[in-house]
């Protein structure tokens, strides 16, 4: 698997994003047929495994992440976040969402970010976690306070990186000044476009870019007709029956580039994205080991140029309906 720099931190150009394995997202999945899928990621050289306090029930998510890496946690980068999964009794405040439930309820307040590491390296079942991240800013707190609480768990050993995540670019300037952050995770396909403003701030500062839902939550793979029941996606306007056929009627074009390519539309999304800037990575997920794989493949590709201008021209007059998630 081919490597790029996050900040400091060496790690694949494709891993994986494990919130896919929890239930309530996708639908239904065991935890054997979950642990088969990081397993499938790490053998194929996604090493860069994402996940979160609040990716499913008590912790289920890094739990399930600390029983796949381990015996193998030496060739593992991993990366968790945290914010949303606040200790019963905390205060918390509403980050608004473009999902049908409207607002994330956030507390990143200092005195507890040590408290939510500690709960993640329990779950993780580990020393230290190599990339940490502040989930959603608090409305409630500078951005620089919880940079200053990062900044003392990477002094005491607990964390070696840290993060940020869905954040614009004064307040990563606004962290990046009280701590280098290395990486800023934020939503960025061919579904979504980055902000141009965070992107321009984290190659000024040397920043790494994680590129969550870099296959549209599973749209680009062009598979997705209908959504099961206990799908989360069901919470976006963008997956509702009307905005979803005419999403795909709207997708056609670059579906069928990738078919001339002899590429699945998911590799051609991927490496349409690792395309953009050398220091941005992807973390796709999946709980098929087949699709796993073959995402993670994208990496060994190479476009020309006539096919990213081509892709340029359709992703132009792509105009997504159903509005943004966040």
């Amino acid at each position: 698997m081919k490597t790029r720099t996050l900040g400091g931190l060496q790690v694949p150009a494709i891993g994986f994003g494990a919130m896919v394995l929890s239930p309530g997202v996708y639908g239904e999945v065991d935890d054997a047929r979950a642990e088969a899928a990081i397993k499938a990621a790490l053998d194929a050289g996604g090493t860069h495994v994402d996940t979160s306090d609040a990716y499913g029930p008590d912790g289920h998510n890094e739990r399930l992440v600390g029983r796949a890496i381990k015996g193998r946690r030496d060739e593992v980068v991993v990366a968790t976040k945290f914010g949303l999964a606040i200790p019963e009794g905390e205060p918390s405040r509403s980050y608004p969402v473009g999902y049908a439930f409207g607002e994330l309820r956030v507390n990143a307040e200092p005195r507890l970010v040590r408290r939510y590491a500690e709960r993640s390296l329990r779950n993780l079942d580990t020393d230290v976690i190599d990339l940490y991240y502040a989930h959603y800013p608090d409305p409630g707190v500078p951005i620089e306070e919880t940079a200053g609480a990062l900044a003392e768990l990477v002094r005491d050993g607990l964390v070696r990186h840290i993060g940020l995540s869905n954040v614009t670019a004064a307040q990563l300037r606004a962290a990046h000044a009280v701590h280098p952050v290395t990486a800023v995770q934020n939503e960025w396909s061919m579904w979504r476009p980055v902000d141009a403003d965070l992107l321009a701030a984290a190659r000024e500062l040397g920043v790494g870019i994680v590129a969550w839902s870099p296959l549209g939550n599973g749209f680009l793979t062009g598979t997705v007709q209908a959504l099961g029941e206990g799908d989360f996606r069901h919470n976006a306007p963008r997956f509702s029956a009307e905005n979803l056929a005419g999403n795909n009627d709207r997708y056609a074009p670059i579906r069928a580039l990738a078919t001339r390519l002899g590429i699945t539309p998911a590799q051609l999304a991927l490496a349409w994205l690792l395309h953009q800037d050398e220091h941005v990575v992807a973390i796709p997920g999946s709980r098929t080991p087949a699709h796993i794989e073959e995402n993670l493949a994208a990496a060994d590709l190479t476009l020309h140029p006539d096919t990213l201008a081509r892709l340029g021209e359709a992703l132009a007059r792509f105009e997504v309906s159903g509005g943004t998630l966040l």
